[in-house]
């Protein structure tokens, strides 16, 4: 290929990428929403509390262990010590959520660099995973601000935002729900999704314990589903 034709496939090649770019961008503004205002106070916090009711929170707040499976992460959740049991490929951390660098790594084998990453590794994905499980019973957590908004047909929704804690702190969600005060849905105003306002579904509602638990979801063409869920 000679110098000329090299410089033309690249100009091809970086207008093909900046085009790509472009439509990238344009595709995720017109598909994301922005954000609901909504009004925080006594009824905001009526429809969280409606919605834990529904779902056994006072039942939820006396399991000492949950245990449950996200593809493959797997936790033994001792929630009453606020400790969990996370194991993927070869690791197993447990993880201490009072304290994370007391949190214990195997094999122990390896080197407290690799230690560290892995502890950091499992905090994320505990907080990541099981957020898709017990998101319903974290609406009072410490740094949760609650919004009742107003949908187009009229009903109540509820927004709650994450102030601090977690892991990505400043995440919002629009909670959907039916006229028990189930959740259906909710709409994500997330850091690692670019699209804001997209829609996850809440079903395969399962009863355990007296508590009522989501483990599917859909998120776009994505399948999100929990299994292996066992709680005491």
């Amino acid at each position: 290929m000679t110098n000329t034709r090299k410089r033309n496939f690249l100009k091809r090649t970086l207008l093909v990428l900046l085009i790509s770019i472009v439509i990238l961008v344009v595709s995720v503004k017109l598909l994301s929403e922005p954000l609901p205002t909504g009004l925080t106070g006594p009824q905001a916090d009526a429809l969280a509390m409606k919605i834990e009711q529904t779902l056994g929170k006072s039942a939820y707040d006396n399991l000492s262990q949950i245990k449950f499976s996200f593809r493959n992460h797997h936790y033994n959740w001792l929630k009453m010590q606020n400790k969990v049991i996370v194991t993927w490929d070869e690791y197993t951390v447990h993880l201490d959520l009072n304290n994370t660098s007391v949190s214990e790594v195997l094999p122990s084998s390896l080197s407290v660099e690799a230690k560290s990453k892995l502890v950091r590794q499992a905090t994320a994905f505990f907080y990541n995973d099981s957020y898709w499980l017990v998101a319903p019973f974290k609406f009072f957590d410490p740094g949760v601000e609650r919004r009742l908004v107003k949908l187009d047909d009229g009903a109540d929704a509820l927004l709650i935002t994450h102030t601090s804690g977690g892991v990505t702190p400043g995440d919002s969600y629009l909670w959907i729900v039916d006229q028990n005060g189930r959740p259906t849905s909710f709409k994500l105003w997330v850091s690692i999704i670019p699209i804001k306002g997209i829609s996850a579904s809440w079903e395969g509602w399962t009863m355990a314990s007296c508590v009522q638990f989501s483990t599917k979801h859909k998120l776009g063409p994505l399948a999100i589903e929990i299994t292996g869920l066992e709680v005491d």
